[in-house]
């Protein structure tokens, strides 16, 4: 099965063609004062909550953009590499000490367009184009900066308190098709076995079997009382198209990555220096004398990393990062990704059928060039 950013879903079109592409130490509190929507008790009915999605429409959808982007032709000038129109989704929001609204879309739409080559087109029809951009390409984050304090917007829900088995609304424009609303239930969440583009590097995915199709890349999760809980980004399929596998980025990564990008001008990110095996099999796992797949397996130690001086080896399992346990490698990439270069932690190792603590001076990643 072949997981698609959501086009990783927008539809692309290049030279004519159209082309389908489909936590934490140190975390701060979101300074949203959203929560997720209340457990369903007592005699609450199934007609309740479809009562409810028309009100939650009507809250969120005037806050549903379109987003439309020409991105720069590789320098080469070879007739391959021609400018590349990508179409997708976003939601407006507001953010503290910003005039104006910021859409939040992913990176794979906007990708390295300027901003006079991105188009926001609003639920109402009217076309703006931001003044500013930021962009992550490694959570495939986009922030784009409109200079209208007027426009209406959705607000930013709790992403930790996200359960599974809730109700959600995914907007967006799907084959070009805006202001879409499906609905469905949270399958998962923190869910990082899903392999995407090489920069997507941190991943914390919320699942859902909500339809989400090429165009709604950028779109808001909603929870019922009308929050963004997430920012659809891919699905897994073998066609391309919906199969109900759907994933979202978590609201409460999107709040960290805008603080930062905002105040910043860019994410400062923790680095550990080890390439990480993509699973931890079960049958690796007994063969090392582990009882469960829980983990993350180091497979190389780059030379003059923090890792490589604190003596971590090829064949280690890192299983804590202090007193947090590790569900896989994705979960120890954020957690280390969270914590601030130069600060010492412990980890707990599996090595040679023994637990081994090792302390890590946390170093500061470096990126690929936006």
């Amino acid at each position: 099965m072949r997981i698609w950013p959501v086009a990783i879903l927008g539809a692309a079109v290049c030279g004519g063609a159209a082309v389908e592409r489909f936590s934490p130490l140190g975390r701060p509190t979101p300074t949203a004062a959203a929560v997720a929507q209340p457990p369903v008790e007592g005699k609450t009915e199934r007609g309740d909550i479809l009562q409810r999605f028309p009100q939650v429409v009507m809250q969120v959808s005037p806050a549903v953009v379109a987003v439309d982007a020409v991105k720069a032709a590789a320098a080469d000038g070879s007739p391959r590499h021609r400018p590349l129109e990508e179409s997708g989704s976003g939601v407006l929001i507001r953010w503290p000490g910003i005039s104006g609204v910021l859409v939040v879309t992913n990176h794979h739409v906007v990708g390295n367009a300027a901003p006079n080559n991105i188009y926001i087109t609003l639920a109402d029809g009217r076309i703006r184009q931001p003044v500013r951009r930021w962009a992550d390409p490694e959570s495939d984050l986009a922030f784009l900066l409109i200079n209208d304090p007027d426009l209406p917007t959705a607000e930013l829900g709790d992403s930790d308190k996200v359960r599974r088995g809730q109700w959600v609304l995914a907007f967006g424009s799907p084959f070009g098709l805006n202001q879409t609303v499906t609905h469905g239930i949270i399958s998962a969440t923190n869910r990082g076995q899903v392999h995407l583009g090489s920069t997507i590097r941190i991943k914390e995915f919320l699942q859902t079997d909500a339809a989400i199709n090429p165009g709604s890349s950028g779109g808001p999760l909603v929870d019922m009382d009308g929050k963004v809980i997430g920012i659809n980004t891919a699905i897994a399929s073998k066609s391309g198209d919906n199969s109900g596998v759907s994933f979202s980025i978590p609201a409460n990564m999107v709040q960290r990555v805008a603080r930062q990008l905002i105040t910043r001008g860019r994410v400062i990110r923790g680095y550990l220096g080890v390439q990480l095996a993509s699973s931890l099999e079960p049958a690796a796992a007994l063969r090392l004398g582990l009882d469960r797949v829980n983990g993350a397996l180091v497979e190389l130690v780059h030379a003059g990393t923090p890792a490589a001086a604190a003596g971590l080896k090829p064949g280690d399992v890192i299983l804590k990062l202090e007193d947090i346990a590790l569900r896989d490698q994705n979960h120890l990439i954020n957690l280390i990704s969270d914590l601030p270069p130069g600060q010492k932690v412990r980890l707990t190792v599996w090595r040679e059928r023994q637990l081994r603590t090792v302390e890590v001076v946390i170093g500061e990643y470096v990126g690929p060039p936006q």
